[in-house]
This record gives structure tokens, C-alpha cells and sequence, in this order.
């Protein structure tokens, strides 16, 4: 399988850098929850300082949903949701020890994370504006076409994994009980954002590793290097990015 943005989405957000992680062996036993609650302390400590809104990371993303006609207080994204949630709630539901940590690294970091049941995605996937056949299925259980043009996360069968981007991920990937194989991406688009992105991969490589001792393969996606491969897909662009393993 391989993952990119569209060279349309990249040339429209020339900030834009994605952070990706493959990790298989992924069970809902494993018991994170002193790793997700360092990282919701550190959310915490930044909304101290005042709301979600005028973070960077943030602002960067309602100026994207701005520019792409959506009205940025009734459509956030994923992160600003969490730290928004966090903000008024003063906790995060409890999904999935997956979940709930890239939960708490997406409001740590202030940076959106998507996790993907790769059993769920048909070929490869692509960040890209929306052609509107494409299929996507709400945790409702209702099937939804996304606007023309509308960035979504397309696979090769047509079927949408996100409506407005980061605003809401598909029911029909998201990582459940019996999920094993997931693919994680964090997108950023504040100028700026590569060395977060880094560090946001990083974290979670090694959370991944003492929590479920699982191998992971990442990557951090740049124009320059716009495109991650799993470690099993062959590549005759020679453009792809070479996962390292941890």
C-alpha cells in the first residue's frame, strides 16, 4: 500500500507535513493509560495558558478550512475537537488504548491523528479533493458522498475515510476490537511544523513499542518526500519514502 497527498493538495498547502506510522500487532488489551495521561497533562499545561483557538497549529488549520469555504467554528479539525472536548470537559472518552493515545498525542501536540484499520483500506490511499461518487460511511452506520472537492482520504475502491479532511473519520476503518494492522498519520500545516511532526512520530513509535512491543515502520512526508510505502509494497516510482523500522 502506499499513502500520499495529491500534488493539488500540496501545492494549495505548501506547509503541509504528514507524519506516518505502520504498526501491526496492535491488540485492545494493552494497558496505555499512564502514557495517555503524561500526554493529556501536557495538553492541559498548554490550555493554561489559554484556548485551543489561538494556538498555531490551530489557527493554521481554521485558516485552511476558511480557504476552502467551511466555516471554521462549525467545522474543526480533528485536533482543535479534542482540546476544545478537553477544554470544557476536562477528559477524553475511553475508545480503544489505540485511540486513546493518538487521542492524547493529537491534543498534546495540537496536531490531527488519524488511525486507519489497514484490513479496512482497499489498495493504496490518497489525501486528495473529493470527485463526490466516493463512499463513505458514518459511525452511524449511513452512507454519505463527500462534496465535490472536498479533501477526503480516497482508496483505490472509491471509498472515503474522512469527510472535511481532519473533521471526521469513516466508521467503516476505525480501529476496533479485533484491529491488528493500523496506519497512522498527523498532518500539520503551520509553517514551521516539520520538526513537531518529527517529534510527534517519534513519541509514538516508542509509545508503540513499550506499550503493545509492536514493530513500526515511518516516515515523515514533505513535498520533497511526499510518499510512504508499506514495507511490503514494491515501488517502481522510485519516489517513495523508505519506512525505517523501530
Amino acid at each position: 500500500m502506499r499513502f500520499e497527498h495529491s500534488p493539488r493538495l500540496r501545492d494549495a498547502y505548501p506547509d503541509l507535513v504528514a507524519g506516518v506510522v505502520q504498526v501491526a500487532g496492535i491488540t485492545a488489551t494493552a494497558d496505555v493509560a499512564a502514557r495517555t495521561a503524561a500526554h493529556l497533562a501536557e495538553a492541559r499545561r498548554r490550555l493554561a495558558g489559554g484556548a485551543e483557538s489561538g494556538f498555531p497549529e490551530i489557527q493554521a488549520w481554521r485558516r485552511a478550512y476558511a480557504a476552502m469555504g467551511l466555516r471554521p467554528t462549525k467545522y474543526r479539525c480533528a485536533a482543535e475537537a479534542l482540546l476544545r472536548r478537553l477544554r470544557l470537559d476536562g477528559e477524553l472518552p475511553r475508545v480503544h488504548p489505540l485511540v486513546d493515545l493518538c487521542n492524547a498525542i493529537s491534543a498534546a501536540y495540537a496536531i490531527p491523528v488519524a488511525a486507519l484499520d489497514l484490513d479496512r483500506v482497499d489498495g493504496d490511499l490518497v489525501v486528495r479533493p473529493a470527485h463526490g461518487d466516493e463512499a463513505y460511511l458514518s459511525f452511524a452506520g449511513d452512507t454519505e458522498h463527500p462534496e465535490p472537492g472536498e479533501v477526503t482520504f480516497a482508496d483505490s475502491a472509491g471509498r472515503a475515510h474522512a469527510r472535511r479532511w481532519t473533521n471526521r473519520q469513516s466508521g467503516w476503518s476505525a480501529v476496533r476490537a479485533g484491529t491488528s494492522s493500523v496506519l497512522i498519520v498527523a498532518e500539520a500545516l503551520h509553517p514551521g511544523g516539520g520538526p513537531a511532526v518529527t517529534r510527534l512520530v517519534a513519541d509514538l513509535a516508542t509509545e508503540l513499542a513499550e506499550g503493545w512491543s509492536a514493530p513500526t515502520a515511518t516516515a515523515v512526508l514533505t513535498t520533497a518526500a511526499p510518499r510512504f510505502r508499506t514495507p511490503a509494497a514494491d515501488d517502481d516510482t522510485g519516489q517513495a519514502v523508505s519506512p525505517g523500522s523501530r
